[in-house]
This record gives structure tokens, sequence and C-alpha cells, in this order.
């Protein structure tokens, strides 16, 4: 039974090949276009945003800092999260950098064996997010034009995320259930850790530099490899009236008179998170309501794009992909409500702008303006590091005085 679906799977992969491969044969130009957006978007947005943490993590990993936060954090992290503090640092570098830094610091904590094999699938679950940067810079200002309505877009994503944590912190409760540190002096302990980690780690910091510099290309180029492979599918998928098709099969399956602009917007959405959310945003006829709810929703699910990258981590582990995929689309369907909500409750009367697409980093790399993301990014990832450890030493302190007491 088991080899009759390898062969059935087998013969699928080898005829999507074979489509892809005859119709970027057939349409050269089409789909060298699509790989050139694809690799402008990698170099101008994914590789600076992304790269000075892959390194930064490596090091701040190697140093005992995960050990050191996790104690310090431990108090809100298992009752909410049911996850130990160590959670907090995968958490709060993808909030800052977004996708895939979150699922590769994950697998990264479970393959050095720092968190189980349960906590590390909860912790995957809503450690994957979006990066402010894309939100607010690609999606609010350029694709929407209307930044008054960033909080509409950054908000319910990482609402959702919390409310997929929060949800997932039942899996496997029976089987394990992350207990706090008996240790009264919280800051006591997490000094103790901070030296004991770095002590366990024999590399000195030339060797955790290079160790992170060669670690982080590897996967850039892992993450630019799908991002242009994506790209080229979607156009591939366009060029080959696949969307009208599967448009006209949906209406006459279900009654609701789908615009194929909006079928091709949410298929090329859940195949590559940054098309789709373009193809939503230029709709025309559609309220600011529909579009906000459906780039929310492509946002949290992120793409099968994103999805490929986070497998290419999660493989080399022993946590469950398609538990991860679940999650992703809980975050997606908990990112739309949110955003419903809050439209409605704060942001029904903003003015919206007419539509003026103008993200230049899809059409020519600029070097100041590549210096400048880098700038933005490292400057978000070292308030919220400051932010983390300003409230992990809060949280603790009171945690002190209340165990004292």
């Amino acid at each position: 039974m088991r080899t009759k679906k390898n062969n059935i799977s087998n013969i699928i992969y080898m005829l999507t090949s074979l489509f892809i491969l005859y119709n970027i044969i057939a349409h050269p130009q089409n789909c060298i276009k699509a790989a050139s957006r694809g690799i402008l978007t990698w170099i101008n947005v994914v590789v600076p945003s992304l790269f000075p943490f892959l390194i930064i993590s490596e090091l701040l990993i190697g140093l005992g800092f995960v050990d050191f936060l996790g104690i310090l954090l431990e108090p809100i992290m298992i009752p909410i999260f049911n996850v130990s503090g160590k959670g907090a640092f995968p958490l709060a570098m993808s909030i800052t950098s977004g996708y895939p830094v979150g699922v590769k610091l994950v697998t990264q904590l479970r393959k050095d064996k720092k968190i189980s094999k349960f906590e590390a699938q909860r912790l995957l679950s809503f450690s994957s997010t979006s990066g402010p940067l894309f939100m607010i810079g690609a999606i609010s200002t350029g694709m929407l034009n209307n930044p008054l309505i960033s909080p509409l877009i950054v908000y319910p994503h990482y609402l959702g995320a919390i409310a997929v944590g929060i949800l997932f912190r039942f899996y496997k409760m029976k089987n394990e259930k992350i207990n706090p540190s008996s240790n009264k002096n919280i800051l006591k302990n997490a000094f103790k850790k901070l030296f004991q980690a770095k002590n366990k780690d024999n590399r000195n910091l030339g060797k955790m530099l290079s160790d992170g510099v060669v670690n982080g290309v590897s996967s850039m180029v892992i993450v630019g490899g799908f991002i242009v492979f994506y790209s080229v599918l979607v156009e591939i998928l366009d060029i080959s009236n696949f969307f009208n098709i599967l448009t006209k099969i949906f209406n006459i399956v279900l009654p609701l008179n789908l615009n194929p602009k909006v079928t091709k917007g949410l298929l090329t959405g859940m195949l590559e998170i940054t098309m789709g959310c373009k193809e939503i945003a230029e709709l025309t006829g559609v309220s600011l309501l529909f579009k906000t709810v459906t780039i929310n929703f492509l946002i949290g699910w992120s793409g099968f794009s994103v999805h490929s990258q986070a497998i290419s981590f999660i493989s080399n582990t022993d946590l469950n992909s398609k538990l991860y995929i679940f999650s992703k689309l809980l975050h997606g369907l908990f990112s739309a409500a949110f955003s419903y909500l809050l439209y409605n409750l704060k942001y029904k009367n903003i003015v919206y702008t007419s539509f003026n697409f103008k993200t230049d980093y899809l059409e020519i790399i600029t070097f100041s303006k590549w210096l400048s993301t880098i700038k933005i990014s490292l400057q978000l990832g070292f308030y919220i590091l400051i932010f983390v450890l300003l409230y992990g030493f809060i949280i603790s302190s009171i945690n002190n005085i209340i165990l004292n007491k």
C-alpha cells in the first residue's frame, strides 16, 4: 500500500516537473522576468532583513543568551504558551526579522537539545511570523498606499500568532507539561545558566562568528532558491490560464460568482505571499475591509514558498511539518478575524486613497536602499532585544518578590 502511494506521488512530481519545464521552454521571457522579480525581492528585502539576524542569533545562542533569557522570561512563557522561557528568543527574533528566522531558531534549539520535541512543536506554531518591515513598508505604505492602516496589518498578525500559541499550549500537555524552575532567585539562576552555557560551548568568538556566517549564507541560498522558484511557478500558472480555469470550476461547484482576479490573488498568495498581496491590493471594485482581511490571511498563512523554506529546516529534526502547516492555516484565519474586528472597531472611517503600488524593491537594486534596510532591521532587532531583556528583568524581579513573600 505504501509503495503504491509512493509511486503515485512520484508520477505526480514527474508530471508537474515536466509541466514546469515545458512552460519554461515555451515562455522563456516571462519566466526570466518572474525569476528576476524573485531575485530582486530576495536581494533588496530578504538578504538585508534576515542575514544579519542569522549571524547574530548564532552568536547569542553560543554565548548562552538564550538560556539567560529563558530563565528571566520563564514566569510568563510557561503559563501562557506552556513553553520554557527559551521560546522568547525565537519569538522576538521572528517578530523583528520575519519569515523564516523563527522556524530556523526553533529547529536549531531542538537540534542542540535545548528544548524537547513537544515544546519545540508548540513553539513552532507561534514563532513563525512576518516582520514589521514587510507589513509596514511593503504592504501598508507600498501596496495599499496608506501608512495610517499599518496597525490594521501589524496588530492582527501578531494577535493571531499569540492566539495560535495559546491554542497549541494544550498540544501533548498530558505527555509533557513544562514546570517552572524551583529556584526562587531567578536573576542569580539566570546568570548562572549564562556562564554554564558558555562553558559548554568550546568554540571561541571567532569560530562562532564564522559558523554564523556559513550557516547564514547556506540558509539565505535556500530561502532565495524557493523565492525564485515560486515566482516562476506563479507566472507559469498565470500563463497557462490555470487561475481562470479554477475560478470557473469554483463558480460551477459553489455559486459564489467569484471574480477571476480575486481567485488569482488568493491562489497566488497561497503559493507566494508577496505576489499574492500585490494582486489583492490591485483589485478594483472591492472594499478596504475585503483587502485587509484577505491580505492578513495571506500573511498569516505565509504561502507555500515560506512553508518550503520552513520545511527545509524542520526536515532536519524530529518535528512534524504537517502540524506546522496546520498552525499557519490557523494563524491566517485568526489574523483575518482580528483584522475584521479591528477594522469595525477603529478603522472603518479612515479615508482610503487610490491604489498606487510603488515598492521599488521589485524593480531595481539600490545600494543606499539596501543599506537603509539593514540599518532599520538591525535597529528593530536591537530595540526588541533590549525591550525583551528589560521586560525579563522586571518579570523576574516581581516574581522574586512574590516568591520571597
